[in-house]
């Protein structure tokens, strides 16, 4: 059957009615448990069977576990608003979670199944979800999407990179890759619906002014981050990385003046968005001073405050708004909302400061405890809305 003819004659599990509701359970649940396990497994009380050091498995599970996940859940109810088409549901959808959660497994179980079965399982979740909006796309004409297919595809190989990498030590570049990636994206996506949402806003306030919008200076700045950014992954401590990755930064920061962020503090699910792209922004300087003085700024500040800050922010900014959105719930950011988007800034200030405060412990409890509290409250506050129905039938 075609898509268009699955999506119409489902009526199975209301999980699987859309993309965004089994990937975005999984990605959140998957926060929670692997940042879980991380903190006995940084002190060494427990280990686990994987052939990743215990830094290189937690940074691959974040980047290329829990990101992934977001991303499908994204993508996968996104293209069809981008194209017209409908969603991929029922047991093609239930597949590729399945595939997703076996890359976890074989991440984990690594030092049994040997490097080789477990990178193919891993990234064959990338590939597919990259086939997938492909086909999308093309058969909808949509050729303006298509960098996003690219991103997904280059995160693919960054994963291949980073299994291959960890044989023989830490996978420091391709983890910069990855990271690099995910900011691309979150800087092309968030381009395109912080200043739509904003506008939305305004216009239902009855104000005059709107962001700006995307023009010659959005594709300048980008460049210039692809550039930066390039630079930062084969050399973050070298001052030309330094320079343009603080170039990127103040060109970000405009950017986002230009969103009228300023304007929307009564909305909290618009704010937060401008708030995850601030964290952006404060990424790419602190990353740039620190190619300029590494002995002044350390190395993690900067990835943290993109890793925690940026993209978990932006992660829960997407999933929450989404999930109310799709399933028929009014747009408001309940207590428990703003709890968990407090949460992540606490736990982006407290992980940041953990790397200026040289490994300071009481700093990473406050920011490990911070993400579970945040991950968690989404878990429990929008686990039921995106099992059931929605609520408009």
């Amino acid at each position: 059957m075609s898509t268009a003819a699955r999506s119409r004659a489902y009526a199975g599990p209301a999980i699987l009615s859309w993309g965004f509701r089994p990937f975005f359970f999984s990605a959140g649940f998957w926060a929670v448990l692997a940042m879980a396990i991380w903190l006995p497994l940084f002190d060494g009380s427990i280990s686990l069977p994987t052939a990743f050091a215990p830094v290189d498995w937690h940074v691959h599970e974040m980047l290329f576990g829990f990101v992934p996940a977001v991303m499908a859940g994204f993508l996968l109810t996104a293209i069809p608003n981008w194209t017209g088409r409908l969603p991929v549901v029922g047991r093609p959808l239930g597949a590729m979670v399945a595939l997703w959660a076996a890359g976890r497994l074989a991440v984990l179980f690594s030092g049994w199944l040997g490097w080789a079965v477990a990178a193919t399982v891993d990234v064959a979740f990338l590939l597919a979800l990259a086939g997938v909006a492909l086909r999308e796309i093309r058969q909808a004409g949509s050729g303006r999407n298509l960098p996003v297919v690219g991103i997904v595809l280059l995160m693919a190989g960054a994963n291949l990179a980073f299994h291959l990498e960890a044989r023989t030590g830490s996978a420091s570049v391709s983890a910069r890759a990855g990271l690099a990636l995910v900011v691309l994206l979150i800087a092309l996506i968030g381009g395109r619906i912080i200043p739509s949402f904003t506008g939305n806003w305004l216009t239902r306030q009855g104000a005059a002014v709107r962001p700006a919008p995307f023009g010659r200076f959005d594709k300048a700045v980008m460049a210039l981050a692809a550039v930066a950014l390039a630079f930062w992954t084969v050399g973050p401590d070298r001052p030309v990385a330094g320079v343009a990755l603080t170039a990127a930064g103040a060109g970000h920061l405009i950017r986002l003046a230009r969103w009228q962020g300023h304007r929307v503090l009564s909305d909290r699910l618009v704010l937060v968005l401008h708030a995850g792209y601030g964290f952006l922004v404060a990424g790419l300087i602190l990353a740039g001073l620190h190619g300029l003085a590494p002995a002044v700024v350390p190395q993690a500040a900067g990835i943290h405050a993109l890793g925690v800050g940026a993209i978990g922010t932006m992660t829960l900014a997407v999933m929450t708004r989404a999930t109310l959105g799709h399933t028929g719930r009014p747009l408001v950011a309940s207590a428990a909302t703003q709890f968990l988007y407090a949460g992540i800034a606490v736990a982006t200030i407290g992980r940041v400061a953990m790397a200026c405060l040289d490994g300071d412990r009481t700093a990473l409890l406050l920011a490990a405890f911070a993400w579970l509290a945040a991950f968690g409250t989404f878990v429990w506050a929008y686990g039921r809305a995106l099992v059931r129905p929605r609520l408009d039938g």
